[in-house]
């Protein structure tokens, strides 16, 4: 006997279909640039670029109700690599984190069996990335490791908590949403759980009050509209009194989340309207709200690099809305200007069909660029729709106050060359410039542009539609079929349609509308054509109309195979088409079964009334057409030689030669000639029949009696010389034709619905399908190969089975999935880089750790040896092939336009860093090289300046540019910027102040900005009733009256003091502020561990030099060992151009391409110069980065830093080319070693 071989190289793969209402809010979109999405209890990973499906992630028994992404703002090192982990948590309070990549889980979580509620990883501190926070319910959360799955401290609540939001400025602080308000923590560290129970506070619902209950007028653009005028009314939204019970409707706030492009602000989601909090003063600033006839918001996505604001609709609509400039030129009414921050529509996706079935979901943005967004369909769709900018004057009514919008002036953090190529559409601050802030007006440069925005649908994936599903793969691969072999699977749905998947790709190769209601079987009768057939609901007699279609792939077209007949007739139980492709049954409930001829098209037999009840029917594989086509030769070659000479004429016999004749006719009419076959069926006794159907005539054969042990026959399969027999009751009956004998087997586990033998020549596996599971058999051993049941290994139904290769089945389940299986049948996810696809994507992710670190080496050096190139070939780089062939594919998958900029000249380094940071997703990278090339820039400028001007300037000092910092960045921007920002936020404020207490803190914010006349007004303002109203007097007094004798300060001093000594910190602070005496104030606060409002008050009060004294005292205390947050220090300290300090920092902490590309941009933007005291530095670094390349194996990189790295570099260099060829080898092992030792000199 022949051993078979696998015959066609299949992945293990996963269809998906429809997702589970439970599946709503599991998508997450990571820095790594793919999409997570739970599809019942199977996580999709989706690549939005070319939106494929790139793996199947499944381990999970319940719906998937939570994924995330780990994040990436760590430094990136062999030791700590780009590497995607996902977390995701399922409705039985199982968490998973998976290596996605390989498909296998890293460690498994569990507390409590109910559905996880939230889940984060912790990203604002250097000392672990392993953390995993979750919210358990009802009320607990939980802070685990997430590599290890250990549990390292749980808090409980009094509320249950239905989600919640960390402050992206600063990590002690989150907030969380429960069942009765939202929940304020201040004091959140991974170390311990939170001390306190939280600030509680309760939401009052906007709806609760009586203005919103009078119809909206319906005003002018000009004029507040109904919500405006509402909202004026009800200021105090949020209360830390119970409101009373009439208006508690507080669970319809949707959502809340910080905004992480401003500090302190918090926006709430209601359905009709979106609430912008200011945290300082708990008091609403801004609305954005749907008129009467608009679509209720599900979901609202805020944007760091802009303060805008992604929306979803009810109706799948996206919308983007940005923050309207406050600047007030030409503003007729300038109450009205500055009464509220809002937010203008700029931008709306086409909204899509909703249905009872069919909803949007969930909507989730590109973290990286924020110009991506996806929207998840409950059916399975994911939208892909990407955002645009196009130049354009706008059109807009000019009474709608809508300002234009135009286009930055910088491209990667430094303005564009004059002919420097840029991507357009690179991220969402490349597209549109900064929100201006009052106090500011920038006429718009000849270099910018106004811009519209627009979305424009890039990509959609479609899932399977709802079960049930009758799967048959296509005819199997032979020797003669190999050349033009698809695995096609086809697979009928419930509306009539049928689909055909490539199983090489998993990807819908076509969709057919062939049939008007459920599909209930298919056969194929070649590699491109099939049957279907169909029944329509019975009528009261219990007949139906039958459907039977002849579908041809390449064309579509399908005709009715019966041609009128069908209608009104007992419904089709089967088809059965014989191994040959010549013959099809036809089997009916309670009617006789037809038999035809497949190529022609006839019927051949109708069987009469007394025709037994068939309840199982199956071709034999034997039949003659070997000895036909034998003798169709030898009747050939009697005619050839009966051409050549007439005399041998009568050696051929007259039988032959009617048959050739009769061969040559029919090959005419492009008809085979028509062999033997026989099926076998069985009736309702389980008496097996025998028939033979040679051309159009049908003969009985013999007859088995049945076999006492089995009960009514289900199934029948045959191959070779095996015939098994399944029946209701679970038993098989498998029959060795060669030898004679039967053995019965009793499997116990019901009615076997579909027996099915794998393709292969010799393979006698056989795939068993009962109504709780499947089994598969060996023949030839009569024993079980491996089983699945519902309950035990999986929690889905199977509804239809199939084998697709010699070694894998195919099986469709009542969770809407098509599942391709080893013949184990354990769900497994498949190892990405097994995967066939059909586009290749760009993720260096994917790649090895060493080979993606080289990826990014490679894009960083450009040039090489002169050149910019793309292929890694023309690279001294000694690795393997196939590791250089998995590069140069990631190389060639990037698009065209970002492969033009990398390959420009004009691209300056640190444009480039930026750049290769936004393409690899690396959060720490971009914040470092977006802050860095800032202020390298500025302070080059600056430089450039003082060296013309002549003047000394101080260092600390940079003029403020025309581009800044965005306000996203905090207290790294400049400080004339943040000040702007500051009184700006303040002014509105004080418009918005609706209590005592705001006007108080608005008061304290004024008298820490310098602004004492309207502090005055403020404090002037307390009611005589009110218990403060003579000590604000007096302070109104004091304030008006601070002259800068020396008597009256010292006395202010110590009063300031001693307050702050008995714990009135604030109060004290502002006495000083008074007397400006801020640097001091500064320095108390730091005393008393107030780091973040300290850093607040310099850059509000202080000269340069003072405020920088305060800001290092900020960053050394950020570098020490308790704090740890090292990567905040380096960027407080680039804000302050300690250029230096920041490249031995970044040494220390042995980031050494970190540190090396920063120095070479301070060396060429001539911030740093190359003498003695900084020569150390800048060997040290280009050496540590020579040597890092070489464990990259980068030779020609290592030799190029090595060269400029002094004696040491020399050193190297030798020992780069000493051995030319196998010294590299040698050395890659105890190189890390190596450089170690030598960086702690």
């Amino acid at each position: 006997m022949i051993p078979y071989t696998v015959n066609i190289k299949l992945a293990a793969r996963t269809l998906t279909g429809t997702l589970n209402l439970q599946n709503k809010p599991a998508v997450d979109w990571g820095w790594q640039g793919l999409i997570a999405q739970g599809c019942h209890s199977s996580i999709l990973i989706i690549d939005p670029k070319t939106s494929q499906t790139i793996q199947v992630l499944e381990r999970h028994k319940a719906n998937v109700v939570k994924v995330k992404w780990s994040r990436e703002n760590y430094y990136h090192n062999l030791s700590s690599p780009y590497c995607l982990r996902l977390a995701s948590g399922d409705a039985s309070g199982k968490i998973i984190v998976w290596d996605v990549v390989s498909g296998t889980a890293h460690c498994e979580i569990q507390e409590h069996s109910k559905p996880i509620q939230d889940l984060v990883w912790l990203w604002n501190q250097d000392a672990s990335r392993d953390l995993l926070l979750a919210v358990h319910p009802p009320n607990y959360i939980v802070l685990w490791n997430g590599d290890t799955g250990t549990k390292l401290w749980k808090k409980s609540y009094a509320e249950n908590i239905l989600s919640f939001s960390f402050d992206p400025f600063d990590p002690s602080n989150m907030a969380l949403l429960t069942s009765e308000g939202i929940v304020f923590i201040t004091d959140f560290t991974p170390s311990k759980p939170p001390g306190s129970a939280g600030k509680k506070v309760y939401i009052a619902s906007p709806h609760a009050s009586p203005a919103h209950t009078k119809p909206a007028p319906a005003a002018a653009a000009s004029v507040p509209t109904g919500a405006k005028k509402a909202l004026n009314k009800v200021k105090v939204l949020i209360t830390n009194e119970k409101p009373t019970a009439e208006a508690v409707t507080l669970n319809d706030c949707l959502q809340l989340s910080y905004l992480p492009s401003k500090r302190n602000h918090m926006l709430l989601l209601y359905p009709r309207e979106i609430l912008i909090l200011d945290l300082e003063l708990s008091q609403t600033v801004g609305v954005v709200a749907i008129e009467r006839s608009g679509v209720p918001f599900t979901q609202v996505i805020p944007c760091a690099q802009r303060d805008a604001l992604y929306c979803l609709h009810e109706n799948g609509c996206i919308t983007l809305r940005v923050c309207r400039s406050t600047t007030t030129e030409d503003a007729s009414d300038p109450e009205q200007s500055s009464q509220e921050l809002v937010y203008d529509l700029r931008s709306q996706c086409d909204a899509i069909r909703v249905t009872k079935t069919v909803r949007p979901y969930r909507m989730v943005i590109c973290p990286v660029n924020e110009n991506n967004a996806a929207l998840m369909v409950s059916d399975g769709r994911v939208m892909l729709w990407e955002l645009k900018a196009h130049s354009g004057k706008t059109t807009v009514n000019p009474s709608s106050g809508l300002s234009p919008l135009y286009s930055p002036v910088a491209f990667c953090g430094a303005p564009l060359g004059p002919n420097q190529k840029m991507i357009e559409d690179l991220s969402l601050n490349s597209m549109i410039g900064q929100t201006l802030i009052a106090g500011e007006t920038t006429p718009p440069s000849s270099n910018q542009h106004e811009v519209q925005l627009k979305f424009l649908l890039t990509g959609l994936l479609s899932g399977l539609p709802l079960p049930p599903f009758a799967l048959r793969m296509c005819p199997p691969l032979t020797t003669k079929n190999i050349s033009h072999y698809q695995p096609l699977l086809a697979s009928g749905t419930s509306n009539g349609s049928v689909l055909v998947y490539n199983l090489t790709s998993g990807l819908l190769h076509k969709e057919l509308s062939v049939h008007s209601c459920e599909v209930r079987g298919i056969e194929w009768v070649s590699l491109t054509s099939f049957l279907s057939f169909a029944t329509s609901a019975p009528n009261n007699m219990g007949l139906v109309r039958n459907e039977l279609q002849h579908v041809d792939l390449p064309t579509g077209r399908c005709f009715a195979f019966r041609g009128e007949r069908g209608n009104d007739e007992p419904p089709i139980e089967m088809i059965k088409v014989s191994h040959l492709k010549q013959y099809l049954v036809v089997v009916f409930r309670d009617k006789p079964l037809e038999l035809w001829d497949i190529r022609t098209g006839t019927l051949l037999r109708e069987m009469a009334k007394n025709f037994p009840t068939v309840t199982a029917l199956e071709w034999s594989p034997s039949h003659n057409l070997k000895s036909l086509k034998k003798k169709q030769i030898a009747a050939r070659e009697a005619m050839a030689r009966q051409t050549v000479s007439d005399a041998e004429q009568t050696t051929v016999e007259s039988s032959v030669i009617s048959l050739l004749q009769d061969a040559e006719s029919k090959s005419e009419t492009s008809q085979a000639i028509s062999a033997r076959e026989h099926f076998v069926f069985t009736d309702t006794d389980g008496q097996v029949y025998h028939i033979t159907v040679e051309g159009n005539s049908v003969k009985d054969g013999a007859r088995i009696p049945p076999d006492g042990s089995m009960g009514s026959i289900a199934c029948i399969a045959w191959k070779g010389d095996t015939l098994v027999l399944g029946d209701v009751d679970g038993n098989l009956n498998f029959w060795d034709l060669k030898a004679r004998l039967s053995r019965g087997i009793p499997t116990h586990r019901g009615w076997v619905k579909k027996i099915r033998f794998a393709p292969g020549k010799g393979n006698q596996k056989l795939l068993v399908m009962y109504t709780d599971g499947a089994e598969v058999w060996d023949t030839k051993e009569v024993q079980m190969v491996s089983s699945m049941r519902i309950g035990r290994n999986v929690n889905y139904r199977i509804l239809d089975i199939d084998w697709c290769t010699s070694d894998k089945v195919v099986l469709a389940s009542d969770d809407g999935c098509i599942r391709v299986l080893e013949m184990a049948m354990k769900s497994a996810s498949y190892r990405m880089d097994e995967q066939d696809l059909t586009d290749p994507v760009w993720c260096p992710y994917l790649l090895l750790p060493r080979a993606a670190l080289t990826l990014k080496s490679f894009l960083l050096l450009q040039p090489w040896s002169g050149t910019f190139t793309m292929d890694i070939t023309q690279v001294d780089y000694s690795e393997k092939n196939e590791i250089k062939g998995l590069i140069q594919e990631q190389l060639n998958s990037l698009s065209n336009d970002m492969k033009s900029v990398l390959l420009d000249p004009e691209l300056s380094l640190l444009q480039r860093c930026l750049l290769v940071s936004r393409l690899f997703g690396d959060e720490s990278d971009l914040h470092f090289w977006t802050v860095a090339s800032h202020y390298l820039q500025s302070f080059a400028q600056a430089r450039l300046l003082s060296l013309t001007t002549g003047e000394n300037q101080n260092e600390e000092a940079p003029p403020s540019p025309q581009i800044h910092l965005d306000i996203c960045h905090d207290v790294l921007c400049e400080s004339s910027y943040f000040q702007k920002f500051q009184l700006d936020r303040v002014h509105l404020q004080e418009v918005k102040r609706s209590s005592y207490d705001h006007t108080k803190k608005c008061a304290d914010q004024l008298l820490l900005l310098g602004q004492t006349d309207r502090a005055v007004q403020l404090l002037l303002e307390t009611s005589a009733d009110n218990t403060s109203y003579y000590c604000d007097s007096l302070k109104a007094c004091l304030v008006t009256t601070i002259t800068s004798s020396g008597p009256s300060q010292s006395t202010i001093k110590l009063v300031a003091t001693n307050m702050i000594a008995n714990g009135k910190l604030a109060e004290g602070v502002q006495l000083l502020c008074l007397i400006d005496k801020a640097a001091d104030a500064c320095r108390y606060l730091q005393t008393y561990g107030e780091w973040n409002r300290a850093a607040w008050l310099a850059k509000v009060r202080l000269n340069p030099n003072e405020s920088s004294d305060v800001l290092k005292r900020w960053a050394e205390h950020l570098c020490s060992p308790q704090v740890n947050h090292k990567s905040k220090a380096i960027l407080v300290l680039l804000s302050l151009g300690c250029f230096f300090r920041v490249g031995e920092m970044l040494h220390s902490m042995r980031q050494f391409d970190r540190a090396a590309l920063f120095i070479e941009a301070c060396l060429k933007s001539g911030v740093m110069e190359a003498n003695d005291t900084t020569n150390k530095l800048i060997e040290a670094a280009f050496l540590d980065y020579a040597r890092l390349l070489r464990t990259l194996g980068l030779r020609e990189g290592a030799a190029l830093w090595a060269s400029r790295a002094g004696a040491a570099g020399e050193a190297l260099m030798e020992e780069l080319f000493r051995g030319e060829g196998g010294v590299l080898d040698n050395l890659l092992p105890d190189d890390e070693v190596e450089v170690g030792s030598e960086s702690t000199e």
